[in-house]
């Protein structure tokens, strides 16, 4: 169980959570909101603000989690072919933003747009000899017009944009708040974020609010339950209520426990794999 502990850099980074990282040789460099990090090819990390970081959630115990997720074949599978894959602990207001713009999106698109957003609203900084934009504070956001917003490429996600930004700025949502309480009282407060529903939520709670058992419910994810899942996880209509993703959701967790969001990644992962989609 030893190799357990292995970080797969690249599958990490490569699978749905992040966009805003390029690769240099073999050097991933990444803004992470007020900050830009450098992961060389052992894992190592260097910070542009010197700041400290879990980010590939070194916190947890990852042989406790894949055993209580590998509760199925398909699961085991999933692991195996991609151990080391992780889920990262990302800045709150940058994953807010990023998974606004995904809804009804595709990587490339939205790495295209965060990027944009990034030079237009970001300070523009100097670090290991490159350029960089640092993910746009709440309040540069906040202050943009919807039609500066929407210059990104963004469309109608340009006034949610605005808005989340402004209810971060206003204190609203407070990420502190959101990280120590339990996962329905974190949904609730951030499914009033205009632009946010349950998927988009769960990917927020998921990926930088330590909620692991998040599970996004996307229409590739729907696809994997329905694939491999028809008799555990049925679906009824085409297109997922409210009610039926919570329903949904509950039955998820009874099944691979309280790190469902662990398993969603690597069945999420192992599916787009599959398909040969492109990720950054």
């Amino acid at each position: 169980m030893q190799n357990n502990c292995i970080i797969n850099i690249e599958n990490s980074i490569n699978s749905g959570q992040v966009f805003l990282w390029r690769k240099n040789n073999d050097i991933w460099y990444g803004v992470n909101g007020q900050d830009i990090l450098k992961i060389s090819k052992s894992g190592t990390i260097k910070s542009y603000q010197n700041l400290k970081t879990d980010f590939f959630r070194k916190k947890d115990n990852i042989e406790k989690i894949i055993k209580s997720i590998s509760k199925d074949e398909i699961t085991k599978k999933a692991v195996k072919q991609y151990l080391g894959l992780r889920i990262l602990e990302q800045d709150p207001f940058q994953c807010l933003i990023s998974f606004i713009v995904s809804s009804n999106s595709n990587i490339q698109k939205i790495k295209s747009s965060l990027k944009k957003i990034s030079e237009k609203f970001g300070v523009k900084v100097e670090f290991e000899n490159q350029e960089f934009f640092l993910f746009p504070k709440p309040e540069k956001l906040a202050n943009a017009t919807v039609d500066q917003i929407k210059s990104c490429g963004v469309g109608y996600r340009a006034r949610f944009i605005k808005e989340a930004a402004k209810m971060i700025v206003e204190e609203q949502i407070d990420f502190k708040y959101l990280k120590k309480c339990n996962y329905q009282e974190a949904k609730k407060e951030i499914c009033q974020i205009p632009g946010v529903g349950n998927k988009v939520a769960d990917c927020i709670l998921l990926f930088s609010l330590n909620k692991l058992e998040s599970f996004p419910l996307d229409r590739w994810m729907i696809r994997i339950l329905e694939k491999y899942y028809s008799d555990k996880f049925h679906l009824e209509t085409k297109t997922i209520t409210e009610k039926q993703y919570e329903l949904l959701h509950e039955k998820i967790v009874n099944h691979f426990g309280p790190f469902a969001g662990y398993a969603q990644q690597f069945l999420f992962k192992m599916e787009r794999e599959n398909y040969q989609k492109k990720w950054l």
